[in-house]
């Protein structure tokens, strides 16, 4: 007899319940069950024949896959739900239609380019850490910033015990009390850009996610989302489905 069974976590992505990742920690943190039970990571379903809820909600497959991007305001965090009370992404996006959950992250004090959807394996695939997707911010820091600054942003700083890729930095604007810098990177650590900046003494006053794999913000106002278009989503559906991601 066939086994239909597969990975909860998976199922969870596929139903638009969060990502995959984003999956396991909801059953870490003793969220989802199966059945009446309590679930653990590694526990295989039948999505046909088993129960499985999150946080007392059941979960519905869902038949259409829906993928926007979002201009993320300060002030929001960047998850489904907030045990905290919080404001977030998804308080933005009730108008869509069906349940979206953010793809990767932009912390609470950062505002830009957000992209959401349903689709699980889609966001998996393009925030696997061996995709190196390009992500672009506008970085606003206090005071002036010097070459030997720039060059090790660029080449890389110890952020967390782990050094950090290399990557474009370079100096946009210069005012006479702030500088601002356009950042280009490679990966996704938490508050990586906070971070680096941090590391060489530089305070970050604002940051905004302008783009992702050539996927622009452009004008669209913040707070406001917008469905992808057809040249967007062939752009970020070929680099989710390749082996080695944007370069």
């Amino acid at each position: 007899m066939k086994d239909n069974k597969i990975r909860l976590q998976k199922h969870l992505a596929d139903c638009g319940v969060a990502s995959r990742r984003k999956s396991e920690e909801l059953i870490e943190n003793r969220k989802v069950k199966v059945n009446g039970r309590v679930a653990s990571i590694g526990d295989k379903v039948d999505p046909i024949r088993d129960k499985i809820t999150v946080a007392g909600k059941a979960v519905i497959p869902v038949n259409k896959k829906v993928y926007i991007m979002l201009h993320k305001p300060r002030g929001f965090v960047t998850t489904v739900s907030d045990e905290l009370g919080r404001k977030c992404v998804t308080d933005l996006v009730k108008d869509v239609g069906v349940r979206v959950f953010p793809v990767g992250r932009l912390d609470k004090d950062s505002e830009g380019l957000l992209l959401m959807t349903n689709d699980g394996e889609f966001a998996n695939n393009l925030t696997h850490p061996s995709k190196h997707v390009n992500k672009t911010y506008r970085t606003t820091v206090k005071g002036e910033v010097g070459d030997e600054q720039l060059l090790h942003l660029a080449e890389g700083v110890e952020i967390d015990g782990k050094m950090t890729l290399p990557c474009d930095c370079f100096v946009a604007e210069r005012k006479s009390d702030r500088t601002v810098l356009i950042f280009i990177i490679h990966e996704g650590r938490n508050r990586q850009i906070r971070k680096m900046c941090e590391a060489v003494g530089l305070e970050v006053l604002r940051l905004k996610r302008t783009e992702i794999a050539g996927v622009k913000l452009g004008m669209l106002p913040q707070g406001k989302w917008r469905d992808l278009n057809e040249r967007e989503m062939k752009r970020l559906t070929s680099i989710s489905e390749s082996k080695e991601g944007a370069q």
